[in-house]
């Protein structure tokens, strides 16, 4: 599948920090430790409606990390799915009388569109659930040979019991995950399953659904396995960041580092399992399941998606918050005075800013921090203008590091 286009991003001067990040597993910040090549996998959207902040939060938090580890060297390789088969999609397209393949592509084309004005770097491989049936089918009937899943009706799901790691990346009691099972399309009630908690990897053909034919019979996969298989076909096992939203902590991430264990008998599957709060609207968190979204598309019609950007960035990416439209009228206001302040011929200089950016940045990704030392250089060079000291390269270093670590084009 096609990714989008990258944008060029500025070298800058002197030396990065390296990145500590929030592993949801060790329940604390921890270093990033990478070698060469930084390897992350960010789970992708099911794409029967268009993006949404909520979306822009997650992905933009993991464009954060990537800019943060090539600014300290490191080649990043990125990989992202999407979801495009898969019930929601399917009960949409038939809502609509749209057919479902058309809907996949027409949201997806929108995604890359949002993505690339938002600015965030793409993957380097973009991947379609469709494209990889096959192996999907192939890494199922390898786990079956481990004997750590059984057949419902042609149904293959995975055994809990069999997975012996089961709830460290959550850190979740029973109940709490049987509550969310059943909320986030698990099916904890189903017959005929040994425990309520083993989930589906499998499902064979059902009258009227989309199936592939495979050596499991024709169906298509379940939700998690398709991540499993398509992190492992690209980034192998103990790859440094999988990344997501604070939704996908149980049981997308739970299920699926249990899986890629069985598969590979490495622990953990991911050094890091890092997520990204929850973006609200109303007094609810914004989901397509309950209608109350903003769409990016539709908030870029009208304002500079470097505001919009702005927006999320004035939130810590891992709290949960509200979002109201006077917040895009502040960051409208604020992209306004620092491009007023980067078009100067001189400015403070800024080498100290650049490194408290880095710094800011290196901490958990603490972009409000970054921004407000950027707010007091801007405002510092608007209020004397010229005035001594000033470095006739302190604007084009300012415009350069917000470009580079902060992905905001002035």
């Amino acid at each position: 599948m096609r990714s989008w286009s990258a944008q060029n991003v500025p070298k800058l001067p002197g030396e990065s920090i390296p990145l500590s990040l929030y592993d949801t597993s060790a329940k604390q910040v921890r270093q990033t430790d990478p070698g060469p090549t930084a390897r992350m996998y960010v789970c992708g959207i099911t794409p029967y409606d268009a993006t949404h902040l909520g979306h822009a939060n997650t992905y933009l938090a993991f464009d954060l990390v990537g800019r943060l580890w090539r600014d300290a060297g490191h080649e990043v390789h990125y990989t992202q799915n999407a979801t495009d088969v898969d019930d929601p999609l399917l009960e949409r397209a038939e809502q609509t009388g749209v057919d479902w393949q058309e809907l996949a592509e027409r949201e997806i084309e929108l995604f890359r569109g949002d993505m690339e004005a938002l600015r965030i770097m793409p993957p380097r491989e973009y991947v379609g659930v469709t494209e990889v049936v096959g192996r999907v089918a192939g890494l199922i009937t390898r786990l079956s040979a481990k004997g750590v899943t059984y057949d419902l009706d042609g149904d293959v799901y995975f055994s809990m019991a069999d997975a012996p790691k089961f709830g460290q990346v959550s850190g979740y009691d029973e109940q709490e995950m049987l509550a969310l099972f059943a909320e986030r399309g698990g099916d904890p009630d189903r017959a005929g399953k040994r425990h309520p908690l083993d989930w589906l990897m499998w499902r064979a053909e059902r009258p009227g659904e989309p199936a592939w034919d495979t050596p499991l019979g024709r169906g298509r996969p379940g939700w998690h396995i398709e991540c499993t298989t398509i992190a492992l076909d690209n980034l192998g096992a103990g790859y440094d960041v999988a990344g997501g939203g604070s939704d996908l902590i149980f049981p997308h991430h739970e299920c699926g580092a249990s899986e890629g264990h069985a598969a590979t008998g490495e622990w953990p599957f991911a050094k890091f399992y890092t997520h990204a709060g929850m973006v609200g609207l109303d007094g609810e968190k914004m989901s397509k399941s309950k209608g109350n979204l903003v769409f990016v598309s539709k908030l870029r019609e009208r304002h500079d998606p470097m505001a919009i950007r702005l927006v999320l960035l004035a939130h810590h990416y891992r709290s949960d918050w509200e979002y109201t439209p006077d917040q895009l009228e502040a960051a409208e206001a604020r992209l306004a005075r620092w491009r007023s302040a980067v078009a100067l011929p001189s400015g403070p200089p800024a080498g100290d800013l650049l490194a408290t950016v880095r710094e800011r940045l290196a901490d958990d990704l603490d972009a409000p921090g970054a921004l407000a030392a950027i707010d007091a250089w801007a405002d510092a060079a608007l209020a004397a203008p010229g005035s001594d000291p000033a470095d006739p390269a302190a604007p084009a270093l300012v415009k350069d590091l917000t470009d580079a670590l902060l992905g905001v084009a002035l």
